[in-house]
């Protein structure tokens, strides 16, 4: 009985010491509370953004050179720092949106972008591709560093605008106007 009470003992200080370790290791891989960014060349910068944003769980991937693709709340936006070396650097974020075919250049078209970017202040709107894509791109200013609170404030920001801006457009939008996925077969790193 004294080998089996023994045994137990044992066991429970090695748990507790592994218990331990598991602490001391989960606080050495923490996600960072900002990201560094300042004198970077843009590419670097949108590594590291990119780093920052998969420990902190984000599903992200590399976008081209200066581009990161980022899934949130099932929209999918482009994350792409200008980083200045001389003042004000910023992470621009764009979502891109495909016209039915029937509308491509239509001055319809042309009249609600005007509309959107006079009454909105929260994003620019722009017609691409000879009027076939709708750009939305809003930027979040910094010096050097941001926090990901501040990323991830700036990306729920343009994310519910342009909830409200769907959800203001006219029954049967939704076939005029569809998002363009930005993301392929994504695998979190």
């Amino acid at each position: 009985m004294k080998k089996l009470i023994l045994a137990g003992l044992v066991m429970s200080l090695g748990a507790c010491t592994a218990t331990d370790n598991i602490a001391n290791n989960e606080t050495s891989v923490l996600a960072p509370e900002s990201v560094e960014l300042g004198g970077l060349s843009n590419e670097d910068a949108t590594t590291k953004l990119l780093q920052a944003l998969l420990s902190k769980n984000y599903l992200a991937s590399r976008a081209g050179p200066n581009g990161v693709a980022v899934n949130f709340d099932n929209s999918q936006f482009i994350l792409q720092p200008s980083i200045n070396p001389d003042g004000i650097d910023r992470i621009m974020m764009n979502r891109f949106y495909a016209i039915h075919p029937k509308y491509v250049g239509s001055k319809e078209m042309l009249y609600m972008i005007g509309t959107l970017n006079q009454k909105l202040n929260f994003a620019k709107f722009v017609v691409r591709d000879n009027g076939a894509v709708i750009q939305v791109q809003g930027a979040a200013t910094f010096v050097d560093t941001i926090s990901m609170e501040e990323i991830r404030r700036f990306i729920l920001w343009i994310d519910e605008g342009l909830r409200q801006v769907g959800q203001s457009m006219p029954e049967g939008a939704e076939d005029v106007i569809k998002p363009i996925p930005v993301m392929q077969n994504i695998q979190s790193t």
